[in-house]
């Protein structure tokens, strides 16, 4: 490394490339990366009193996310999602789109203390008392959709030296090798979880990937299916068709991915949730608790769209619950190179014909005396029925509304009104709680 100012040490800045490089092969998180590598570039004796880094994501719910640190208070995270088919005004205005425009991979301008700014951030960068600014690009290899943006910032009076913006270049491709892994090492853990959920996505990551790996478990098993689902596709067409399915998905099964449950799998327009537990009464019990707990607030938040729909001329979403407990298997199923890993056995088949005895019974739920058993509470037997593939007959029950009544939680009833999901509403309060004068775009670009 060349020979830099005497207030930045090149053996100091030897150790943050290696540190980098320890904590990219240990396989840290992207956050403890940038916070690690910013703070010590500053112990390194740079004078950096801000640092913006932006990396692209493909992820469900944002297109970016980036981080920004500040010498006096730290790193601060955003989740970015860019409008379909918008590009804000101060997006284009930004240095970051002059790069991007300009097929640039820097940019390097001194902020005056007066005078008329280049690009409307430099006016906040002049609040801030930032003297010198440099702005960059750097792909993550040609062609590759992601990559890093970012911005190194001072506010020494001097601003950044030669050697200074030597060093900055040379750390920032030690980062961008580091951000590469820990941003793929995301992908993968977002992708899986995504689409496999929570733990069979640790699973498949912790290495049950071969055709039969995977063990048999105890759960209570919750099973519901949309109805009328065919009349609405051929009546409403595919896009609304669509909306509609994850506007019902976003109301009914989200409970279920929380408090020792996972959405295992979605079925068409229904899905099945598992909430794993101990074979003995207790462990049980409170996996059927929950569960239960789980379908009162799925059928209020259920009522709630409806509510809106209504309002809006829409015909109202039923649907059918079957709950039951029992073993099943837990696994990688299908050919050696294409695979699904999801539960299967007796158990399985069980729940989903107790989905569809809603419809003969004219019931929004309905339940096995298995698992009506280890809830208690009060039920109403509703008959006994004659399963395919089980040699007894099963008794069917459906749970009293719970006394208190049914009661939808506020952040739901916000995202009907505004059209987001509840996910979506987490990353926007994160994003938000930070400056709330401040549009994403504004945190995305500077």
């Amino acid at each position: 490394m060349s020979t830099i100012e005497s207030s930045v040490s090149s053996i100091l800045l030897d150790r943050v490339a290696e540190w980098l490089t320890n904590s990219s092969l240990a396989g840290d998180d992207l956050e403890n990366i940038v916070r690690g590598f910013c703070e010590r570039l500053a112990a390194a004796g740079l004078p950096l009193a801000r640092v913006h880094l932006t990396f692209s994501m493909l992820h469900p719910l944002y297109d970016a996310l980036s981080f920004t640190w500040k010498r006096s208070s730290g790193v601060t995270i955003e989740g970015f999602r860019m409008p379909a088919g918008q590009k804000p005004d101060r997006f284009l205005q930004s240095p970051y789109f002059h790069l991007l425009d300009n097929n640039l991979q820097h940019i390097r301008r001194r902020i005056m203390p007066d005078g008329p700014s280049e690009f409307p951030i430099f006016e906040d960068l002049r609040q801030e008392k930032v003297t010198d600014y440099l702005a960059f690009v750097q792909p993550f290899g040609d062609g590759s959709v992601q990559g890093m943006m970012g911005s190194w910032s001072t506010d020494s009076p001097v601003g950044f030296s030669d050697d200074m913006i030597d060093a900055l270049l040379r750390m920032q491709n030690h980062l961008a090798v580091a951000a590469k892994m820990a941003v793929l090492a995301k992908l993968a853990n977002n992708m899986l979880t995504t689409y496999l959920g929570g733990d069979a996505g640790k699973r498949v990551l912790n290495g049950q990937v071969r055709r039969g790996d995977g063990e048999t478990i105890r759960a209570a098993l919750v099973m519901a299916d949309m109805r009328e689902s065919t009349m609405y596709a051929e009546k409403e067409g595919r896009q609304a068709y669509i909306d509609t399915l994850n506007q019902f998905f976003d109301a009914i099964a989200a409970p279920f991915n929380r408090n020792g449950g996972e959405i295992l799998s979605f079925l068409g327009d229904g899905f099945l949730a598992v909430y794993p537990c101990g074979r003995h009464k207790d462990p049980s019990k409170i996996a059927c608790e929950a569960a239960l707990s789980a379908v009162h607030h799925a059928q209020s938040r259920v009522a709630e769209l409806n509510k809106d729909r209504e309002a809006k001329g829409l015909p109202k979403i039923g649907y059918g619950i079957g709950l039951h407990v029992g073993n099943v298997m837990f696994g990688n199923v299908g050919l050696k190179d294409r695979l699904t890993f999801s539960a299967f056995g007796s158990a399985v088949n069980e729940v989903q014909r107790l989905q569809v005895l809603t419809k003969k019974y004219s019931r929004e739920v309905v339940a096995s005396q298995a698992f009506a058993g280890y809830c208690g509470g009060e039920w109403i037997t509703l008959g006994e029925e004659k399963l395919r593939g089980i040699r007894q007959k099963v008794t069917v029950l459906q749970p009293r509304a719970p006394a208190s009544g049914l009661h939808v939680d506020e952040g739901f009833r916000e995202s009907v009104q505004n059209g987001l999901s509840e996910a979506e509403q987490v990353i926007m309060l994160h994003r938000d709680k930070k400056q709330v004068k401040r549009t994403p775009i504004e945190k995305f670009i500077q």
